[in-house]
């Protein structure tokens, strides 16, 4: 919904609300998508937001609960009345309300668990056993599943008994006795066969599933490369215990690609911004998440103060050289983060592998060599404009050519190293980055400078 359209509904509902035209307002919301009514009710006062949900149908509340923050969930939820609150929980997918539940205090936890009819309690409890960010954590256990030895007649019988709780029925999951994964079927390949035939004798047994405690990145990876609706997850028995759906996994994308471009920036997905958060809140959090590396920076900066301080003869005696310090720092940089950022992203997606490891890293230095040899004669040529000697001129081109390579190689280089590790290479943020570059281009700089100038 584009920011204009947004204000329209707000100012819609608000109208409607201050004149107490409830059926009206019913009728508006019904024909909303879900989404942009739980927009509308975290901009509305808490009053007003109880008003307007009580106003939705089953469906529609339901549907809001699942897109709505964790904080309005509880809220509203509380608000209801112990019916009310028992049929839209009814009515919930478990994985959405485990994402909810996962934001909340445990007592509060507890306290909406209670609503939930044995079954379901059960389900939700142990969803929530699992680690966030695993494929236990994210899975629903509403899904749908048949035994191997079942006629197609008898599955398709237990699909009409079963489906309308499962999350999904497009893949129809096959298991044997002991609820081991055995296969899948399509929907569309059920419902073709001849009643008569068996479950086993039509279904794929080439699966593509993964682990309870895999890590989210990596099961949107998989849902991703194999384009799937959903995946079933399973134990190392490989018990079948519950499926991820694609709506979890596009959340994860997003969730994923977050926070990586945070980190990039030196930052973190705490500085998210939350209308309902207060001012000093969201000031904590953003000094708390930028300040470790601004002072990594601060040293950074300080080292080369230091390296200056090395080098105070030579530029006391050539204080040209300075003039160029800002544009050799600059394009530095700005190369070693073009590096990092490609080799980040394709780190993050598996393009580089094995021998694309090495194939990635030559790449990015050819890039940077050739770009160098090109930046440098234009720096040189404008040097000599600027009224600098010819040597001074080819210092400076000499030193952007380096200096350019060097940050290439850099920039490819450190995600690489990070990833052997085990450290995310998005920390190889752009402070990171900018800092180690900036160190060693004035090192090749006035070192370079001095050699030079000692040889005229």
């Amino acid at each position: 919904m584009g920011l204009l359209k947004f204000y329209e509904y707000l100012s819609r509902v608000e109208t409607l609300i201050e004149e107490k035209r409830d059926l009206e307002l019913h009728n508006y919301l019904e024909n909303m998508h879900a989404a942009d009514i739980s927009e509308i009710l975290e901009n509305l006062e808490e009053e007003q937001q109880r008003h307007v949900f009580g106003l939705l149908s089953d469906e529609k509340a339901t549907e809001v609960l699942e897109e709505i923050n964790s904080e309005d969930f509880s809220a509203l939820i509380k608000a209801l009345s112990y019916e009310k609150k028992v049929a839209l929980l009814d009515l919930m997918s478990q994985d959405d309300i485990v994402d909810k539940l996962s934001e909340l205090p445990e007592s509060r936890q507890k306290e909406i668990i209670a609503f939930l009819d044995y079954e379901d309690a059960a389900d939700v409890k142990e969803l929530l056993v699992y680690e966030e960010g695993t494929a236990g954590r994210l899975m629903t256990k509403d899904f749908v599943s048949i035994q191997k030895n079942y006629s197609i007649y008898y599955a398709i019988e237990t699909l009409r008994a079963i489906a309308p709780d499962a999350e999904t029925i497009y893949y129809v999951y096959v298991t044997d006795e002991h609820e081991r994964l055995v296969g899948v079927i399509s929907l569309r390949e059920l419902i073709i066969s001849a009643p008569n035939r068996s479950v086993e004798s039509i279904m794929h047994e080439n699966l593509i599933t993964v682990n309870i405690n895999d890590d989210q990145e990596d099961v949107a990876k998989v849902v991703s490369k194999y384009d799937l609706l959903a995946i079933p997850v399973v134990d190392d028995a490989n018990i079948l215990r519950g499926i991820i759906t694609i709506d979890d996994v596009l959340d994860i994308i997003e969730e994923e690609a977050t926070e990586d471009i945070y980190k990039f920036a030196g930052a973190s997905d705490e500085e998210v911004y939350e209308s309902d958060d207060a001012l000093i809140d969201r000031v904590r959090n953003s000094v708390r998440s930028r300040l470790p590396w601004l002072i990594i920076t601060i040293f950074g900066g300080l080292l080369s103060a230091s390296i200056l301080n090395r080098y105070q003869n030579v530029i006391s005696t050539n204080a040209i050289l300075t003039m160029f310090m800002p544009l050799l720092a600059g394009m530095g940089g700005n190369v070693g983060t073009q590096s990092s950022t490609i080799t980040v992203r394709n780190l993050a997606t598996h393009a580089i592998e094995g021998f694309g490891i090495a194939k990635t890293l030559l790449h990015e230095i050819s890039v940077g060599f050739l770009v160098g040899i090109i930046c440098a004669f234009i720096v040189g040529v404008a040097a000599i404009f600027m009224k600098a000697e010819y040597h001074i001129a080819f210092i400076v081109g000499i030193a952007m050519w380096a200096n350019m390579s060097t940050a290439a190689t850099i920039g490819t280089l450190v995600p690489l190293v990070f990833k052997k590790i085990g450290v995310d290479p998005a920390v190889a943020s752009a402070p990171f980055i900018t800092t180690t570059i900036d160190l060693t281009g004035l090192s090749i700089y006035f070192t370079l400078a001095t050699i030079m100038l000692s040889n005229l």
